[in-house]
């Protein structure tokens, strides 16, 4: 029987290459997104996988989101925490609206989403977490004190759920992607890449959302059932932690 994968953020940048590659591997897959039904309507429509809108940061939201996703696709086994939001500033500038807009969607999204899938993982002694967090998480980076500090946090639950759940069968893993060819990073200006970015980078390129998703799908899969509150750096050698 198929495995039901929940991707939050699922169906833009890596979310989307996440919900396909999951698809590919065999399970039923829901996406969740925040606002842009044009986007959303068109991913369907292109990989018949079903979206659902609602906000992360929102508990009651997860809560009657994942019920409607269970009644539809059946339990969710494997859950892929990756909706995230920047808002950047300077510490001295940012605002605590900037603040809170971020931990909530980045760290206490992360919590929403995961406690209400795991009772039911710890019930049937089978769950998957897995967390994308962020390069900007284990090393910082200027004007992002609010993303960098849920990024970090995400990797602290990870590590502590882990222990949780390993003897109820639930693996609890988080992946860190350095910087990816996203429409995130096509604003950038060519002289910004090649003299600022990409020279950060051993391996001297971007990195692709599908190489993301490969390593999802593999932390998903049967075959990493002994690995859990493990990291996971994906970011052409940037940074080892």
């Amino acid at each position: 029987m198929a495995r039901t994968a929940l991707v939050t953020g699922g169906s833009r940048g890596i979310g989307a290459a996440i919900s396909q590659a999951l698809k590919d591997a065999g399970c039923q897959v829901a996406a969740t997104y925040a606002g842009n039904d044009e986007k959303a309507k068109a991913f369907t429509d292109e990989t018949g996988i079903k979206t659902y809108k609602w906000n992360v940061g929102d508990y009651d939201a997860c809560k009657n989101g994942v019920a409607q996703i269970e009644s539809d696709l059946g339990p969710v086994d494997i859950l892929v925490n990756n909706a995230g939001i920047t808002r950047d500033a300077p510490f001295h500038r940012m605002t605590p609206e900037q603040w809170n807009e971020v931990i909530s969607t980045n760290l206490s999204g992360v919590f929403n989403m995961t406690h209400n899938v795991w009772g039911g993982m710890r019930e049937r002694k089978f769950g998957r977490v897995i967390t994308i967090s962020s390069i900007n998480g284990q090393k910082g980076q200027f004007a992002q004190a609010n993303y960098a500090a849920s990024k970090a946090g995400d990797l602290g639950f990870t590590k502590a759920l882990a222990q949780e759940g390993a003897r109820a069968g639930i693996t609890v893993n988080a992946i860190c992607p350095g910087y990816i060819n996203t429409d995130m990073m096509a604003g950038i200006k060519p002289e910004v890449m090649e003299n600022n970015i990409l020279p950060q980078i051993p391996v001297g390129r971007l990195g692709e959302a599908e190489e993301i998703a490969r390593c999802v799908a593999f932390l998903a899969s049967d075959d990493a059932g002994f690995i859990t509150g493990s990291t996971l750096s994906a970011n052409g050698g940037q940074y080892m932690a």
